[in-house]
């Protein structure tokens, strides 16, 4: 029933701009919290940015901060994360996510119940 499916993802170059979109469905996705993480190969899970309901806060990894940007738009019931400034450590599986429940987002994956497919991000020259 609970449904999340991201796309956007591909090959860029450094420097490049990539939007990923993750569409809810299923569930109204203002009412929830949504995080975006990413894995690379031998590398753990990461939490990147998330997104709350009650506010609308927003959190941002170290790494990301200052060149992601994470919104919503609940007319589409659709999460997008604007990556500007791409480098080639971004390169990873990107996943949405959430969990029942959930309306503060933090950047923690055993909060998160309900898991996209991932879209793969490349960056390199």
């Amino acid at each position: 029933q609970v449904q999340l499916v991201e796309s956007g993802g591909g090959l860029v170059q450094p420097g490049g701009s990539l939007r990923l979109s993750c569409a809810a469905s299923g569930f109204t996705l203002d009412y929830y919290a949504i995080g975006w993480f990413r894995q690379a190969p031998g590398k753990e899970r990461e939490g990147v940015s998330c997104i709350s309901s009650s506010d609308g806060s927003t959190y941002y990894a170290d790494s990301v901060k200052g060149r992601f940007t994470i919104s919503r738009d609940n007319a589409k019931n659709t999460v997008y994360l604007q990556m500007n400034s791409l480098k080639p450590e971004d390169t990873a599986v990107y996943y949405c996510a959430t969990a029942p429940g959930l309306r503060v987002g933090a950047l923690h994956s055993h909060l998160y119940d309900y898991w996209g497919q991932g879209t793969q991000v490349t960056v390199s020259s």
